[in-house]
């Protein structure tokens, strides 16, 4: 297991794999320290090949950037590497719940009955997607964020620390929600809200600076492919 990423996020992720008895080798990322909670930076994600070649079969994404995230999540999946995702021991997942691809689900977080989430998601620490809802590609869903049932959170969505989402509401791809936002209807995509209740921001989402969570700031690559996070 090769960890992507060494920003704040990444310390999280390594957490996370060392209470399901994971040690991960180590960590590509283009910038960010030498060492995170005892993991060496390795490298850049552009050599994940190489670690590919010598027989690194698992990777996991530690990036709070969800564009990024899914970026990378495709371009690691083509050189052969087994993206699992991971689940907390506290987390609680009710029957039916599927959960894709490379997604963490973190301490204490609720995915309901019949829920599900997505390829790359994040379901944060004591967050909760009630029964039947579902989150898209690369979703991030903030720390004790709450979402009722039904609620469908689109791709690369962000919903910020402590916000609540009415039951059945639908959030748009690329949208934000604020932190401590209400949502009491469906949000547009790529629309940026915040507030009690919600009302929309001016401009589109950049994921910077209303959700409570910044992306990591660190620019990754993979086969010379770069994305410039915020």
């Amino acid at each position: 297991m090769i960890i992507i990423g060494a920003g704040g996020h990444a310390h999280a992720v390594i957490a996370l794999w060392r209470a399901l008895g994971v040690e991960p080798l180590g960590l590509l990322a283009d910038d960010g320290p030498a060492e995170v909670m005892g993991l060496r930076r390795l490298g850049t994600p552009a050599r994940a090949g190489e670690w590919r070649a010598q027989g690194v079969a698992r990777a996991c994404i530690a990036i709070g950037d969800n564009a990024a995230r899914a970026r990378l999540g495709a371009a690691l999946a083509a050189q052969g590497f087994a993206l699992p995702a991971a689940v907390h021991p506290s987390a609680v997942v009710m029957d039916g719940a599927r959960i894709g691809d490379g997604c963490v689900v973190m301490p204490r977080a609720v995915l309901g009955a019949q829920a599900m989430l997505g390829p790359f998601c994040i379901l944060n620490t004591a967050a909760v997607l009630e029964h039947e809802g579902s989150a898209g590609e690369a979703a991030h869903i903030a720390i004790g964020a709450m979402l009722a049932g039904g609620v469908r959170v689109g791709a690369r969505a962000l919903i910020g620390a402590g916000a609540a989402v009415l039951p059945g509401v639908a959030i748009g791809d690329d949208a934000v929600v604020g932190a401590g936002t209400v949502v009491l209807r469906d949000v547009a995509a790529g629309a940026r809200v915040a507030g009690v209740p919600a009302r929309e921001l001016g401009g589109r989402s950049g994921q910077a600076d209303v959700h409570g969570v910044r992306s990591d700031h660190a620019a990754v690559s993979v086969d010379g492919r770069q994305s410039q996070l915020e």
